[in-house]
C-alpha cells in the first residue's frame, strides 16, 4: 500500500488555496487562450478562403489558421515557462513544505506575496530555477534504469514486453520527482540550490524502489480522477455547443480533455506534489547520501554530471560542494 496520508494531503491543498484558485486562473487561461486564438486564426483562414480559392479554399486555410493560432499560443507559453514555474510551481510548493513541517504559512492572497519571497531567497532569478529544474528532469532519467525498474519487483523472465510497458507507467510516474527536490531545496533552507538538489537526487535514488511504489499509486488514483472529470464535463461541454452554430459537435470531447488538464494541474498535481514530499522527507530522514549512489547518477546521467559542476563551481570547486556521504 501507499505511505502517505490520504486525509492530511487533502487537508494540505485545502489550505494553500490561494494557489490552487490561482493555478487554475493560469491554467484555464492557457486553455481559453488556445482555444480563442486557434479559433480565431480558423476563422480568418476560413475567410480568408473565400477570397484566394487557388489557395485551398475555405478548409484548407481555416486549417492552416487554426494551426497557426496554435503555434503562436504555444510560442508564447514557451517563453513564459520560467514564470509559471517560478511563481506558480514553486510557490506552491514553498508554501506546502512548510505546511507538512507545521510551520504557520499566510492565509489569503497574502500566501502567494509570502510565497514568491520565499522562493526569490532561495533560487533567485526565475532562470536559475529553471536551469535547475531541467537538470534535475535530466539526472533522474537515470533513476528508473539504475534500481532496475520493474524487474526489481517481479523478476520473471520472458515478460518483456509487460515490463517494457509497467516500465513506461514508472517513468510516467516519476513526473513530479524535480518538484519535489525543489522542495527539498526549500526545506533545507539552501542558499546553493545546485548542490543542495545533488544531494537531493541522491537521497531518491538511494530510496528509488519506495518511492516509485507511492509515485505508482498516486499515478493510478490521477487517471482515476481525470476519467471521472473528463466523463462529468464531456455532457455539459457538448451541451453548450450543441446550442452554437456549424457543425462543433466533435470540440466537445476537445473541450472536457482540454477541462480535465486544467483541473488536473491546478488539484490533483498538487496533490500527489503534498504526497510524495510527505513520503520523500519521512524516507531520508537521517540519511546521508550514498557515495556509491552518487558513483552510478555520475556514470549514468550526464545531466547529473552538469548538476555536479554547476553545485562545485556555486561552492568552491569541489564535487557538489563537499565530499560524498557527508549529511
Amino acid at each position: 500500500m501507499w505511505d502517505f496520508e490520504i486525509g492530511r494531503t487533502i487537508g494540505i491543498v485545502l489550505r494553500t488555496w490561494p494557489f490552487v484558485v490561482f493555478r487554475m486562473i493560469v491554467y484555464f487561461g492557457i486553455t481559453l487562450a488556445f482555444i480563442v486564438v486557434t479559433a480565431t486564426g480558423a476563422g480568418v483562414g476560413y475567410g480568408a478562403g473565400h477570397i484566394f480559392d487557388d489557395a485551398g479554399g475555405p478548409l484548407g486555410l481555416g486549417l492552416w489558421g487554426g494551426v497557426a493560432g496554435f503555434t503562436l499560443v504555444s510560442a508564447v507559453l514557451y517563453w513564459a515557462r520560467e514564470y509559471i514555474l517560478y511563481i506558480v510551481k514553486a510557490g506552491h510548493i514553498a508554501v506546502m513544505v512548510h505546511l507538512i513541517d507545521g510551520h504557520e504559512v499566510p492565509g489569503g492572497q497574502g500566501q502567494i506575496a509570502y510565497a514568491r519571497q520565499v522562493v526569490t531567497a532561495h533560487f533567485g532569478e526565475a532562470n536559475t530555477l529553471f536551469v535547475l529544474d531541467q537538470l534535475i528532469k535530466g539526472a533522474i532519467l537515470a533513476i528508473t534504469g539504475l534500481i532496475g525498474g520493474i524487474t526489481a519487483f517481479i523478476p520473471i523472465p520472458g515478460l518483456s514486453t509487460l515490463v517494457s510497458f509497467v516500465n513506461s507507467v514508472i517513468r510516467m510516474s516519476m513526473t513530479y520527482v524535480d518538484e519535489i527536490i525543489l522542495g527539498y531545496n526549500i526545506r533545507q533552507d539552501s542558499t546553493e540550490p545546485f548542490d543542495t538538489a545533488c544531494r537531493a537526487v541522491v537521497l531518491y535514488a538511494q530510496n528509488g524502489k519506495a518511492m516509485i511504489k507511492n509515485a505508482l499509486w498516486l499515478t493510478i488514483f490521477m487517471w482515476v480522477i481525470a476519467i471521472v472529470v473528463f466523463l462529468s464535463t464531456l455532457a455539459p461541454a457538448a451541451a453548450v455547443l450543441y446550442y452554437m452554430p456549424g457543425q462543433l459537435a466533435g470540440w466537445g470531447f476537445v473541450l472536457a480533455i482540454i477541462f480535465t488538464w486544467a483541473f488536473s494541474s491546478a488539484f490533483i498535481e498538487p496533490f500527489c506534489i503534498a504526497a510524495l514530499m510527505q513520503v520523500y522527507f519521512r524516507r531520508i530522514e537521517g540519511q546521508a547520501p550514498d557515495p556509491e549512489w552518487d558513483r552510478r547518477l555520475s556514470d549514468a546521467s550526464k545531466k547529473f554530471r552538469e548538476l555536479k559542476e554547476k553545485a562545485g563551481a556555486s561552492v568552491g570547486g569541489a564535487a557538489w560542494g563537499r565530499a560524498p556521504g557527508t549529511a
